[in-house]
């Protein structure tokens, strides 16, 4: 026998074996509790079942990005990836700390990142954002999955929100944006500004184009676009609940704007189908994303298909009675982009074996250096307690809550810990939470006597009100396992496990319930309610998200 005889059956083998790995590495991350896209050449909706809200997306070649309200949690303004609209990875953040820094080293529920768009111009990224409280800032990269640049305040003011860059033709740059009630005193009405080419400041008082008072109010999240001679401004009104999604168009960017409602809920259970973007693929597809608001699960993210009609009028979702206005789908065929690719799903389980947590993961507030540190080496990231702020009533009030989005409808979230509490310190405390404006744990707490398992729960703490706590059972050394199982409803139930394999349920069933323009979320914490110059600390093994049983 020949020796390339014998090369070639083994070569063969070796690159057989090699693609086996590399599909178990590119489907490490993906989640075992929601994937959208079928398997068969369809996906099913919403494509992200997770908070992402108010999203918008541009398109850069054959690739798609992605982009959405963070509000206080930090880092803010995630960053997603995709080769095909179905399939996206959490790929970055655009802010690492948000301003002013000292205003939002604390709590800030509902404030800070509002209604983001997301542009390709001249080789850059930019990211357009409202802050209700301060003005418009921008920030921009040349690489949306490394570092982005500091933010820059556009325009500075009150109550101004969901901005949306566009660059004309001619070089000239304009800006649409809308306005906060709450702040601004006025709302359901959009303006358009000249803004600088270089996309740094704004050049007038802005011109009002729209008012929806009438037939379209609490317009919002407008999205800016030019197509065949039209300015297009996407736009939902009719509130977050029950409203639909409507389009304005002139061929001049000032107006006077026609308007047409293009979507709506129909007979479908995606409500109020609101605010996202439109991207047009090289097959000649339109697609468009959108949000549906799904209570303790957050505003989730949809796939519509789009069609232009002969009038130069989109129709979003299927149309079926031929009225030139949409629904949504539940199930589609993929987008035609050419080629298929693999799985892939933002991350939810956390092995903490590397040097940086897992981009799933976001703090309440501005974060310290000193609360977390991941130790790859012996594979846990471990949490010094902090102290709770004086003003504090309850966890409301802490800002070093590392806390992940709910990733599906059900789903059941395990971590292992070992806690080292300070001995001449009582009342430290750490564990597994689901928090919103209510809020359930499990927790150990340190006493003089060892350590001891808690249940607590809390209501409606934006507006003061307590933590009830029982005390479940005495811990027979310092290493723990915690569990909740989420399932239909946002029911949630926690137990405990001293061997990881028997659990013991504790406490009500609870019932999770969103945050402030945000869903429920669930993670870890660490907190102290004295000043200490030495904390104590939990080693978190990992944080896994599966199926429930």
């Amino acid at each position: 026998m020949r020796l390339n005889q014998l090369i070639k059956p083994a070569f063969s083998l070796i690159i057989t074996l090699m693609a086996g790995v590399t599909a178990i590495a590119q489907n490490a991350s993906l989640s075992e509790v929601w994937v959208a896209d079928q398997g068969d050449g369809t996906y099913k909706n919403p494509i992200l079942y997770a908070d992402y809200s108010d999203p918008d997306i541009c398109k850069v070649g054959d690739d798609f990005y992605m982009t959405a309200s963070s509000f206080n949690a930090v880092p803010g303004l995630p960053i997603l990836h995709s080769k095909d609209l179905v399939n996206w990875e959490l790929i970055g953040y655009g802010l690492d700390r948000q301003p002013p820094f000292d205003h939002f080293s604390t709590p800030q529920h509902g404030n800070g990142v509002w209604a983001p768009s997301i542009r390709h111009h001249n080789s850059e990224f930019y990211i357009y954002y409202g802050d209700p409280d301060y003005g418009i800032y921008m920030v921009k990269t040349k690489d949306p999955s490394g570092s982005w640049e500091a933010p820059v305040l556009v325009q500075e003011g009150k109550g101004l929100i969901d901005p949306c860059p566009l660059w004309d033709d001619d070089g000239k740059a304009y800006l649409v944006h809308a306005y906060a009630g709450s702040r601004a005193g006025i709302k359901s009405v959009l303006v358009v500004n000249k803004m600088s080419p270089d996309g740094t400041k704004l050049l007038d008082d802005g011109t009002l184009i729209f008012d929806g008072h009438e037939k379209h109010p609490t317009i919002e999240g407008p999205k800016f676009y030019k197509r065949n001679g039209y300015y297009y401004i996407f736009a939902p009104a009719g509130g977050v609940p029950t409203g639909w999604q409507m389009v304005l168009r002139s061929k001049n960017v000032y107006g006077p704007y026609e308007d047409k409602i293009v979507m709506d809920q129909g007979s479908t259970e995606i409500n109020g189908p609101h605010q996202g973007g439109w991207v047009e693929l090289a097959s000649g597809e339109s697609w468009f994303v959108h949000f549906q608001d799904r209570e303790a699960y957050g505003r989730i993210v949809h796939l519509q298909p789009m069609k232009w009609q002969k009038n130069d009028w989109p129709v979003i979702g299927v149309d079926k009675d031929d009225d030139g206005k949409g629904e949504p789908v539940i199930t589609h065929k993929k987008p035609d982009v050419g080629k298929s690719y693999a799985k892939q799903t933002p991350p939810d389980t956390d092995e903490f074996n590397d040097n940086e947590l897992g981009l799933q993961w976001q703090w309440h507030a501005n974060p310290k250096a000193t609360w977390a540190f991941n130790n790859p080496s012996q594979g846990y990231l471990r949490l010094y307690t902090d102290q709770l702020p004086e003003e504090a009533n309850s966890l409301w009030g802490s800002p070093n809550l590392l806390l992940q989005k709910f990733p599906a409808r059900e789903f059941m979230a395990t971590t292992k810990l070992t806690f080292f509490p300070n001995q001449d310190l009582q009342n430290e405390r750490t564990g597994l939470i689901v928090m919103g404006e209510d809020y359930a744990h499990i927790n150990l707490v340190s006493k003089a006597d060892g350590v001891y398992i808690q249940v607590a729960t809390a209501r409606d703490v934006r507006h003061g009100n307590k933590e009830q706590t029982q005390e479940v059972a005495k811990l027979k050394g310092n290493e723990v396992y915690f569990r909740v199982e989420v399932s239909k409803g946002a029911k949630c139930k926690f137990s405990y496990s001293e061997n990881g394999k028997k659990f013991k349920e504790v406490g009500e069933e609870f019932t999770a319930v969103p945050g402030r323009w945000i869903g429920a979320k669930v993670g870890i914490f660490a907190i102290r309610n004295e000043k200490i110059n030495d904390s104590g600390y939990a080693n978190y093994d990992w944080f896994r998200v599966k199926p429930l049983k």
